[in-house]
């Protein structure tokens, strides 16, 4: 059913924690990804999750009020931080793994303002010289745009309320809190859609042409 829901794409939530907002000069710090699967009643839900904290590339940029942001000392050694390219390297192999057993042709990033994440890494595989990438190189499902169009909202925390997501403020700007959250509200939203009667796509279709022959 995933493998035809989103024409071929595999749905993956990502999100990026960094040291700026300069995808080529400003460290990457922590990235995190949920994947997602039907469920035995057609319900969208998370289904796995991917979660590293990231070395900062040699000459990488930290910006001070990015650091304040987020809360992340990248000198800390408890974060168990990782080289960029070897999480880079794991987050394609784990994302390709799941996209092969869903029979999806291409992954597709999912994020909550989604050109940030995608940005940052593709620089970081770029930079480390990894191929393969499996996410599309361009397009996106941008749960912000998403969130706009059904609850008015585009803030994260603010759209997850309206939609009757919990969320916690204390926790946010962890990359793994804000993927699994951004995650949440993606299915929600989808689902919701579903429960209008806008899937299965073809008998959306054929109730919509035949509306429209009985209105004319």
């Amino acid at each position: 059913m995933l493998a035809s829901r989103f024409r071929g794409f595999f749905p993956v939530v990502v999100d990026v924690e960094t040291g700026g907002f300069n995808c080529q000069t400003d460290a990457l710090l922590e990235v995190a990804a949920v994947t997602l699967a039907f469920d035995s009643e057609q319900q969208l839900v998370i289904a796995d999750t991917f979660h590293e904290h990231v070395t900062p590339f040699d000459g990488a940029n930290l910006e001070p009020a990015a650091l304040e942001i987020t809360g992340i000392d990248p000198n800390n050694p408890l974060r168990g931080a990782k080289d960029e390219g070897e999480v880079i390297k794991e987050l394609f192999k784990f994302v390709r793994k799941h996209q092969k057993a869903a029979a999806c042709q291409r992954s597709i990033l999912v994020g909550h303002n989604s050109t940030f994440d995608l940005s940052f890494v593709k620089a970081a595989s770029e930079r480390q010289n990894i191929k393969r990438n499996p996410f599309h190189p361009f397009s996106t499902f941008d749960t912000a745009s998403l969130a706009a169009l059904c609850y008015g909202q585009t803030v994260l925390a603010k759209a997850c309320q309206s939609a009757a997501v919990e969320f916690d403020n204390k926790q946010a700007h962890s990359a793994l809190y804000d993927t699994q959250k951004t995650a949440e509200l993606f299915c929600r939203m989808v689902n919701r859609y579903q429960a209008l009667g806008g899937w299965p796509l073809n008998e959306a279709a054929e109730s919509s042409t035949a509306t429209a022959a009985t209105l004319a």
